[in-house]
């Protein structure tokens, strides 16, 4: 399968699963009210990762009849699709489950008093996933098995951090993903992780208009597979540089509101704002 056509797959399985499971996406276990106080359903971004799984079945069946590529010839498409769904499962537990602890220190504060939230399971889960998915290009040292495996898990935990207005982590994931998507080209990396993020695309409109909320199921999905294609596309310079920035962020995190960056920062602001329903406006 092509990169184009993988990537179109992931789109056209998502808003299938949007339209056709309508009801299950809009399940009253799912509402939540909005920073606007209107009521969206939560965790929309499991169906990304449905998609990706209905894609990677799809290629493989037609793969054994020989139509595509055959099984197993595409090493890459395994690990993406595990992380797809090891995050949207651990962001789906946080949608549900998750209180009021926020952040490194709420949930450190909670463990100190005896408490395991859901947040923090799915920090402890993601490092594994992590450190699991840092094994697929090879051992080399211990220490690089560390640093990819942090450099992934934090790019899932970015992702969320920026969930916090509709379409933010999508479209933020969409530009880092266009360099990597470059360095990959038609590579087996390439077309492994075409059908997750044309899936993205297929739940932005839902997303910029309120229907749905991506959830840290969706955000930790889109943060995880393109953490993991750094470490498999890039060089171990770019993965250091990248896993420094990530560090910086994440840190910055616990004091900084990025919101108030964004609103403060007017390119930014208006990338952030773009599709987006007006403030006073109603989602339709």
């Amino acid at each position: 399968m092509s990169l184009v056509v993988a990537w179109v797959v992931g789109f056209l399985a998502v808003r299938y699963l949007l339209i056709a499971g309508k009801d299950l996406v809009e399940a009253d276990a799912l509402r939540r009210v909005n920073f606007r106080g209107a009521v969206v359903f939560t965790a929309a971004g499991i169906v990304i990762a449905m998609a990706a799984l209905i894609v990677e079945a799809g290629r493989s069946g037609l793969g054994a009849i020989g139509l595509g590529d055959e099984p197993g010839l595409n090493l890459a498409r395994q690990p993406v699709l595990f992380a797809a769904l090891g995050f949207a499962f651990l962001g789906f537990l946080d949608d549900m489950l998750g209180g009021e602890d926020r952040g490194f220190r709420g949930h450190l504060r909670a463990l100190a008093a005896g408490r395991l939230t859901s947040g923090m399971i799915k920090l402890l889960g993601g490092a594994a996933i992590a450190l699991v998915l840092a094994s697929v290009p090879g051992f080399v040292t211990w220490q690089r098995l560390v640093a990819d495996a942090v450099l992934i898990a934090l790019a899932a935990n970015l992702a969320n951090l920026l969930d916090r207005a509709p379409g933010r982590t999508l479209k933020w994931s969409m530009l880092a993903y266009i360099p990597l998507a470059v360095v990959a080209g038609a590579g087996s990396v390439g077309v492994a992780v075409a059908p997750v993020m044309g899936a993205a695309v297929g739940v932005l409109p839902e997303d910029l208009r309120e229907r749905v909320m991506l959830g840290d199921t969706g955000a930790n999905v889109l943060g995880g597979v393109l953490g993991l294609m750094v470490v498999l596309v890039c060089e171990r310079g770019v993965r250091n540089g990248v896993l420094v920035a990530l560090i910086v962020l994440n840190l910055v995190s616990e004091v900084v509101s990025f919101s108030r960056v964004i609103a403060a920062v007017p390119p930014l602001r208006w990338f952030d704002s773009l599709g987006r329903i007006p403030v006073g406006d109603t989602a339709t």
